[in-house]
């Protein structure tokens, strides 16, 4: 069993406190996260909220599969009594959130306990982690690399053992991404397995998805958040169905360097790509080819046309009169981002969306429902912990196309990039075939154990 199995069997067992768990997680958060930047609010009750917890096991009472585990929560996600900052300095000023999102209420239902927030770009929309309300968040692989983003600050928080469990969202990469860099497991689910509420800003391409140490932790956090709610149209009412559900392996493996280009990989993802996909193969005994296609969307405008949904959906969720308002105390990118979304006409809006279906049909087609495809998350290293500076982000994300079809994605560590930060390993599935790709990460951990956190930090609960 892994950690969060192992620690929650602890708990319910009366071998270890919530409270000492949650105590834990503090003392380490005080200890560690300053040269990190990865939590940015902490919440004191969850000390009592610990102690109660036990007092309820004590009675006989099973708290649930989380029973008592430290939990850190993404800061564009609201925790009741906690402000949501999306890491912007517009918003630091916030109410304090009067609901849990159902994402959080279903793992607190589960047992977990609430001790803090972690870092995230301004409105998640970068793939590194810094803003101007809590700064930087650094890579605890290597504290001058970013830790990746949108769920940056919980990637790091994970890899440094900083608590069991942190919350994270994917609406072009934003799971896949920190797991990448951090050397940790992610799951973009099937868009609609996890139920939003409330709606994000990215409507129907961001959803909830989990990232941890192992992959046996992703299985048991899917468990707990997969589910519709209502108000959200594009929930799913259960799980996979039909005959491919029944099987546990694929028959094809395809192998593509990228999902809307043919450039050619730069050398440093080249690589350990190439490892990757051959270790692949001798772990699943199945033979992989080349994809038949260079680009499953040739001639696409799949790069712009997620720019112009989440742009245009982001600004309009905000409102002009608020962007114009707070332009000063938004980052460059950001506003820029928001501003392009304002421009971006009612028709190539509509046109942008009618193309997703064309989008999801040609990947539909390409997996069939037998084949997984094997491409990297990201096309090059982790940059400074900073950011890019003038470094175009061009081509360097593999993530956002399994957003637009709906696809689920899993990222897997498998080996590193020549600087030695994590190389992450991307396993695309057909629709609905997320179980498949829960299987496939247990057989790959199985196979090639990777370390649970970076170095010179420890699991949480070790």
């Amino acid at each position: 069993m892994t950690a969060i199995r192992t620690l929650a069997a602890s708990v319910r067992d009366r071998r270890v406190s919530s409270h000492e768990l949650v105590s834990e997680s503090l003392r380490r958060i005080e200890a560690l996260d300053p040269e990190l930047g990865a939590v940015v609010a902490l919440r004191p009750q969850a000390l009592e909220e610990a102690r109660v917890l036990d007092g309820l096991i004590a009675d006989g009472e099973d708290p649930g599969p989380l029973a008592g585990l430290p939990l850190l929560v993404k800061d564009v996600t609201e925790v009741a009594g906690m402000r949501t900052t999306f890491g912007s300095l517009a918003m630091v000023d916030a109410p304090p959130a009067d609901r849990d999102a159902v994402a959080v209420a279903r793992l607190r239902g589960a047992g977990a306990v609430v001790v803090g927030k972690t870092n995230t770009p301004e409105f998640a929309t970068a793939g590194w982690t810094a803003n101007l309300a809590f700064g930087i968040t650094r890579n605890p692989w290597d504290r001058s690399r970013t830790p990746g983003g949108s769920s940056g600050g919980s990637g790091a928080a994970l890899a440094a053992g900083l608590a069991a469990i942190a919350t994270a969202t994917d609406g072009g990469g934003s799971v896949r991404i920190p797991a990448c860099y951090c050397g940790l497991a992610g799951l973009k689910p099937t868009n609609g397995v996890i139920g939003r509420d409330p709606i994000p800003a990215w409507m129907d391409l961001s959803t909830q998805g989990p990232l941890a140490p192992s992959a046996d932790d992703l299985a048991v956090l899917l468990a707990v958040l997969r589910g519709p709610t209502p108000g959200d149209p594009t929930a799913l009412p259960g799980w996979a169905t039909g005959p491919a559900a029944t099987r546990s392996s694929p028959l094809r493996v395809l192998v593509l360097d990228r999902l809307w280009s043919d450039e050619p990989l730069p050398p440093a993802a080249a690589e350990p790509f190439a490892r990757a996909v051959d270790r692949f193969a001798d772990v699943l005994g199945v033979a992989v080819e080349r994809s038949p296609l260079t680009d499953p969307f040739p001639g696409s405008s799949m790069g712009l046309d997620w720019v112009r949904i989440t742009a245009c959906e982001h600004a309009h969720h905000l409102g002009r009169g608020w962007i114009q308002l707070h332009r000063d105390e938004l980052t460059d990118d950001t506003g820029s981002f928001l501003e392009l979304g304002l421009a971006v006409s009612a028709e190539d809006y509509v046109t942008a969306r009618r193309r997703r279906f064309g989008y999801a049909r040609a990947l539909d087609e390409h997996l069939g429902d037998d084949a997984i495809l094997l491409t990297p998350v990201m096309t090059v290293e982790a940059c400074a912990a900073e950011g890019p500076g003038s470094q175009s982000e061009a081509g360097w994300y593999v993530t956002e196309a399994q957003n637009l079809t709906g696809h689920p994605a899993l990222s897997l560590p498998a080996g590193a990039f020549p600087g030695g930060t994590p190389f992450g390993l991307q396993v695309t599935a057909p629709r609905f075939r997320d179980d498949l790709l829960l299987e496939l990460a247990a057989r790959w951990q199985e196979a090639e154990p990777w370390p649970l956190a970076a170095p010179g930090y420890e699991p949480f609960g070790v």
